[in-house]
């Protein structure tokens, strides 16, 4: 598995975990961004294949054409980097150690698009990363480029949903909005509004300044370039690690430490994501196109390994009651039907579940997608869907004999 060591890779540089590399170390090491090339970013995004790696993998470049190809209004650039996602930590990484490639992704987009703002959100819980981001502002002291300022977004795992950032930045009030009207019709202040994750705007920085043919340099399966990963669980390494995209899932295992014997299932995109069976996705190039269609997701990048010794079910419980917290409150789907999942979820993973229990996940599973006011439900019940296929045993077992496989005890009835 290649992990790119060299300069002008996103996690390359000065010893991640330290300091965040300061301006001067920056541009000494990746040079500054080309003003001619930065005519031409928009067809060199298109040209390159990079995705957006906010979890949705829409096309970067198609995506800054659609906002300069727009008829009116002084547009704004919004760098999402708010990570309410527990399992992820990419975002915050990158912006702790990095900072000036974030902020060229940003000042880059602004030029492409027209905007005359950037708003960088940064989750307030990342101290590390608000506190970099802050510093390398400073930095750049007086340069000329577009307004910027940092907005610390709230805890909370639908706060980093591009509605709900714009919302918050507005109203204070970190909550998913209907369309219409789009942002990029009417976002931050009334204003055409590009929501933008970190890496993505990150990538076009080094993009402009390497050109379309080196990113498609890395790449093994469809999607060409490299993206930062999440490794979560069973690995003894776990964390942020930038591999090439059609690595599998079994070679990011072995780099992290974690043997096959060792892992019974996988959860690949996060919590909007999947659950599969280890033997099934061992082989597995991690590349957003060929998991799209075959029903998985590469998310926000989360591999997140399952250990032997724990119980999917009782994982599962774990993540659903997350999400029924989580709820964004505007919607029954949400506020009821996320937390009549999540609470029966938890009576069948600690042996409590009542007679109809497993009848009902499985039916309010079929029935919310798609009822909600925004997408999450819809992605919470993905997950649950895909747990109870990989885990669908244990879940009887749970129900019916109250008892666990994996821990290999009767579960506590009291």
């Amino acid at each position: 598995m290649r992990t790119y060591p060299i300069t002008q890779r996103l996690l390359a540089g000065t010893p991640m975990g330290g300091a965040a590399e300061r301006l001067g170390a920056h541009v000494a090491r990746l040079g500054p961004l080309p003003g001619d090339r930065r005519r031409d970013i928009i067809p060199s995004l298109e040209a390159s294949g990079l995705l957006g790696r906010g979890g949705a993998g829409f096309p970067v470049g198609r995506k800054w054409r659609a906002m300069a190809e727009r008829r009116h209004g002084d547009a704004v650039i919004v760098a999402n980097g708010a990570e309410g996602e527990p399992a992820s930590f990419k975002d915050r990484v990158l912006m702790a150690n990095r900072p000036h490639l974030v902020i060229d992704g940003a000042i880059l987009a602004a030029e492409a698009v027209g905007a005359g703002e950037i708003v960088l959100y940064v989750g307030g819980e990342h101290e590390a990363a608000v506190a970099a981001m802050s510093r390398a502002l400073m930095e750049r002291g007086d340069e000329r480029r577009p307004p910027l300022r940092i907005v610390t977004a709230p805890v909370g795992y639908v706060a980093g949903e591009a509605t709900a950032a714009v919302h918050y930045i507005n109203a204070g009030d970190a909550r998913p909005t209907t369309t219409p009207p789009r942002m990029s019709e009417r976002g931050v202040d009334g204003r055409p509004t590009l929501v933008q994750n970190v890496e993505s705007l990150a990538y076009a920085a080094l993009i402009a300044r390497f050109g379309e043919d080196w990113y498609r340099t890395a790449g093994r399966s469809e999607t060409p370039g490299t993206g930062l990963i999440t490794v979560t669980g069973a690995a003894e390494q776990q964390g942020v690690r930038e591999i090439e995209l059609g690595t599998t899932v079994g070679e990011v295992a072995a780099a992290s430490g974690a043997g096959s014997h060792a892992v019974q299932a996988v959860v690949l995109g996060g919590y909007f994501g999947t659950w599969a069976r280890a033997e099934d996705v061992w082989d597995l190039p991690l590349d957003p196109a060929g998991m799209r269609a075959g029903g998985l997701a590469f998310g926000c990048g989360i591999v997140g390994l399952l250990p032997e010794g724990r119980c999917g079910v009782t994982a599962t419980a774990e993540i659903m009651g997350f999400m029924a917290d989580e709820s964004a409150g505007q919607c029954g789907p949400c506020v009821y039907g996320l937390r009549a999942l999540g609470d029966a979820t938890a009576r069948v993973a600690r042996g409590r579940a009542e007679a109809d229990d497993l009848d009902r996940i499985e039916r309010w599973t079929a029935q919310l997608p798609g009822r909600g006011a925004c997408h999450h439900p819809d992605g919470a019940v993905q997950l649950l869907a895909s747990a109870l296929d990989v885990f669908g045993d244990e879940f009887n077992r749970h129900a019916r004999m109250r008892r666990c496989s994996v821990t290999r005890s009767r579960l506590d009835v009291a």
